[in-house]
């Protein structure tokens, strides 16, 4: 049998002197097929064996697309039998590499139209924006998994929002809510444990997004944190057994709409008072001085204060470790801002389908990152929820559904 690796320098003296690493690839792809070949004929090109079972019959094109460019190889035939190279086979390391850069380009914030663009420049011949959306398809696994991964053990503190995104249903372009819900659990870890679609923040849709959270193992709920949106806080009610946390930050904004902009920093630092005391009975009478000194010039931001007074504070019964990140709904609006960012890129989604891709993959991300990172949370005062003294008025208790 004559020798099976040829001088890899002949090879290479053959290319059209393009790329060198891509005429390296092409060179040793080359090798190995003619080295299978010759191993399943029995013998080297013209050479006499008795061992030989079948005979070379010429060469097929076939291209193979790598980080590296398109490599154009030639796959032996053969006259009596078959032949063809385990690395051309579908979806190999080679093509899963490429449909995993298009699948983080695409859950990066490129568009369908740019991934062809991509592809291009890496060396293809382009692809089109179906075949684009069946690699896509690939990621929905993973991500159904994620969302859908049973929750185990307790979580005490809840955050809630929803952000608007576009879609066309029926020829239409509307707006539809994706919920999205983040949880620490008694670990001090945060997750989003979360994310539903619908056509508006409606109380039922909202009960039927918290059930479902419930039916997947959320328990030992001890506050929940969202806005004031009254279809939100009405499932809240019927679903949790819990104090209800309003945003700080939301009702801030709400209460500053009653006072002229160059009133706003004299106010809110009025206001502020409260939030720096010590426990929720002291940060309740701050509260109510406040509101009586404001009342002659604000009336209707003072009765703002006197009707919101326990929702705002309702953070304070909690422990002091856990209040700064307990008091608002900060951790999803950061997180809603990375989902719309990834969003807009994307402009208006054709079907709820690909909402779900998209932003379950984002969420999929950086609760990866969260898990990660060091705890959100001090372990030790999750013991102490119990223990704080808390105002009846606070807790919500649940409603028959």
């Amino acid at each position: 049998m004559t020798k099976t690796n040829m001088d890899l320098s002949e090879l290479l003296a053959k290319q059209d002197g393009g790329d060198f690493l891509r005429a390296v690839a092409e060179a040793v792809l080359q090798l190995i097929m003619e080295a299978d070949v010759e191993g399943l004929i029995g013998a080297g090109k013209h050479e006499r064996s008795t061992d030989r079972a079948t005979w070379r019959n010429g060469y097929r094109e076939r291209a193979l697309d790598t980080r590296l460019g398109t490599l154009n190889l030639k796959v032996p035939k053969l006259r009596q039998g078959s032949y063809f190279p385990g690395f051309l086979e579908p979806r190999k390391t080679s093509e899963k590499a490429l449909v995993a850069v298009i699948q983080e380009a695409w859950i990066g914030g490129v568009s369908t139209r740019r991934v062809d663009e991509l592809a291009q420049a890496m060396g293809l011949s382009g692809i089109s924006k179906s075949t684009v959306s069946k690699l896509c398809k690939d990621i929905d696994e993973r991500v159904n998994e994620f969302l859908e991964r049973p929750l185990a053990g307790e979580w005490p503190y809840v955050w809630l929002d929803a952000t608007y995104l576009k879609v066309r249903q029926g020829g239409r372009i509307v707006s539809v809510a994706a919920i999205i819900a983040v949880a620490a659990n008694t670990d001090g870890r945060r997750e989003i444990i979360g994310l539903g679609l619908g056509p508006s923040e409606a109380e039922t849709f909202w009960m039927d997004f918290l059930r479902g959270l419930k039916a997947r193992g959320l328990d030992g709920t001890k506050l929940v944190i969202s806005d004031a949106h009254s279809g939100l806080r009405a499932a809240i009610e019927r679903v949790f057994d819990a104090t209800w946390q309003r945003c700080r930050v939301h009702w801030m904004r709400n209460a500053l709409a009653h006072v002229s902009r160059g009133q706003h920093t004299v106010v809110a630092a009025a206001i502020r008072q409260a939030f720096d005391q010590p426990d929720r009975k002291q940060a309740g009478e701050t509260w109510r001085r406040v509101a009586d000194q404001l009342r002659p010039r604000w009336p209707k931001l003072a009765e703002l204060m006197d009707e919101s007074e326990h929702d705002v504070l309702a953070y304070m019964a909690f422990p002091r470790q856990h209040r700064t990140k307990l008091h608002s709904t900060n951790p999803i609006e950061r997180l809603n801002k990375e989902v719309k960012r990834r969003a807009d890129v994307v402009g208006i989604f054709p079907n709820e389908a690909s909402i779900i891709r998209l932003i379950g993959a984002v969420l999929f991300e950086q609760n990866d990152e969260w898990q990660t990172a060091s705890r959100y949370m001090q372990v030790e005062a999750f013991a102490q929820i119990d223990h704080e003294e808390t105002d009846p008025i606070l807790s919500i208790t649940t409603q028959a559904a």
